[in-house]
């Protein structure tokens, strides 16, 4: 990763990407810097993820709350003020939304296996 100098991030004037899901649309918000990404993502109503994803985060969950399902079957809830961390290639994993959520997700280099 590179040096990130001091700054603060403004992100009402980061522009949102829509992705939809296999129902519903994930916002992104997303700041990229060397070997690391910080995004604010709003997932809406109905919202589940159109793949499995193996690549690690920390999620924090803002606003509302979701469901975090494992590829074991495993369901766990995450609700605002609540957070999951997982490394790359250590689980399949996609989220589900009943209701409007917001999450910070951060991931990166720093979160590969190897």
């Amino acid at each position: 990763m590179s040096h990130i100098p001091f700054q603060t991030i403004d992100w009402s004037s980061v522009e949102k990407v829509a992705y939809p899901g296999e129902s519903g649309t994930a916002y992104w918000q997303t700041i990229q810097f060397n070997g690391l990404r910080i995004r604010i993502v709003e997932y809406s109503a109905g919202y589940l993820a159109d793949h499995w994803c193996q690549k690690g985060h920390i999620v924090h969950c803002l606003e509302g709350e979701f469901v975090s399902e494992l590829s074991t079957g495993e369901k766990l809830k995450l609700s605002k003020g609540q957070s999951y961390v997982v490394s790359d290639q250590l689980s399949s994993h996609r989220s589900v939304a009943e209701h409007p959520v917001k999450l910070l997700i951060i991931d990166g280099d720093f979160l590969k296996k190897d």
